[in-house]
């Protein structure tokens, strides 16, 4: 080690988390101050003991996490032990997770990292569930009282409604049964990124295609003025359609919900100074825009901007459904003052 690189342990204590370290003997080789603290002993007392004794956690029936884990056993091709909620000696509930490396499938366990962190995450965790659901009940609350509303106005007083009341109240239904739809496709897909379990189907699309019939739809239900601008030798993209559809809908929505006048959208080729070929979608608004403090923000679940509401979930699916397509997102200022929101999506073959 060269004069002035910090140690193994220094390093280790610079962690915000506690650190474990055993070789595969099985013997602890460094425990940092936190881990240690956290253990019920000093970081010299607990080296060179064997990882099963060290790591005195147990769950609520008594078993410990050596003997539940068994790190040293198990599937050669196993390289980690989940985080799990574990109890320290005096109760304390404290979140393990477990590296495992080997050299080769072949060779035994050459090391086993262990990383312990305070239970206040889990509480994180708990309160991020907690706004989920408050989130979710408001969201359902308003579709669902008017499709209430509305079927019992109809069972009640159907022989005197004309038939006019009875399509525009069944039309509010069904405008209102979609958007239960959306928002749960929503909350289908916002797990299935957080969990990594999203599933695309792409084919060769154009997008277009895709985005006037998108534009379109969203401005019948609106009165503000969507411009689309297409231009350009247009490659087509290989996106998943329904994905595609739902990443700019939720765009065009946002610039009608939160920005103000004329909604522009705009799509281009990429330039040939581009990675790969693909094409550039631009929305812009004419609203106050998004501060530059908070761009990286807006793609955070549950981030609400402005006083329009909505579920604060539509920027972090797009974020997440554009990079899954090998894509990216950029939020940046429109020329007339408001926001502008740049995408980009690929034409070859995703990875």
């Amino acid at each position: 080690m060269t004069e002035g690189t910090p140690s193994a342990q220094a390093l280790a204590d610079a962690l915000p988390d506690g650190v474990v370290l055993a070789d595969g003997s099985g013997a602890v080789v460094l425990v940092s101050r936190l881990a240690a603290r956290m253990l019920g002993g000093s970081a010299e007392e607990l080296v060179g003991r064997p990882l099963a004794d060290v790591l005195a956690l147990q769950d609520h029936g008594g078993r410990s996490w050596h003997a539940a884990n068994t790190p040293y056993g198990g599937l050669v091709t196993r390289t980690a032990v989940p985080e799990q909620s574990w109890l320290l000696p005096d109760g304390t509930e404290v979140l393990v997770a477990a590296r495992i490396d080997r050299p080769s499938l072949r060779e035994p366990v050459a090391q086993v990292a262990v990383t312990i962190r305070s239970g206040r995450g889990r509480a994180r965790l708990d309160r991020e569930r907690s706004d989920l659901v408050a989130t979710v009940a408001h969201e359902l609350r308003s579709p669902l009282t008017g499709v209430k509303g509305f079927v019992q106005a109809l069972l009640h007083r159907w022989d005197r409604l004309n038939d006019e009341q009875k399509k525009l109240m069944l039309t509010t239904v069904h405008a209102d049964s979609d958007r239960l739809s959306r928002l749960i496709a929503e909350l289908l897909d916002v797990a299935r990124i957080d969990t990594g379990r999203l599933q695309l189907h792409p084919r060769p699309s154009d997008a277009a295609v895709l985005v006037r019939r998108i534009a379109d739809s969203v401005g019948a239900g609106t009165s503000r003025e969507i411009d689309v601008d297409i231009g350009g030798d247009l490659p087509q993209v290989n996106v998943d359609p329904d994905k595609f559809t739902q990443v700019v809908t939720n765009l065009i929505e946002n610039a009608v919900r939160h920005g103000e006048g004329r909604v522009c959208v705009r799509l281009r080729p990429l330039p040939d100074s581009a990675e790969a070929p693909g094409v550039e979608l631009t929305v812009d608004d004419e609203g106050d825009g998004i501060p530059v403090e908070l761009r990286r923000r807006v793609f955070t679940k549950f981030w609400r901007g402005g006083v329009s509401g909505g579920s604060g979930l539509g920027l972090y699916l797009v974020n997440g459904l554009v990079r899954a397509h090998g894509g990216t997102v950029v939020i940046t200022d429109a020329p007339g003052g408001g926001a502008r929101v740049v995408l980009t999506w690929p034409s070859g073959s995703m990875l």
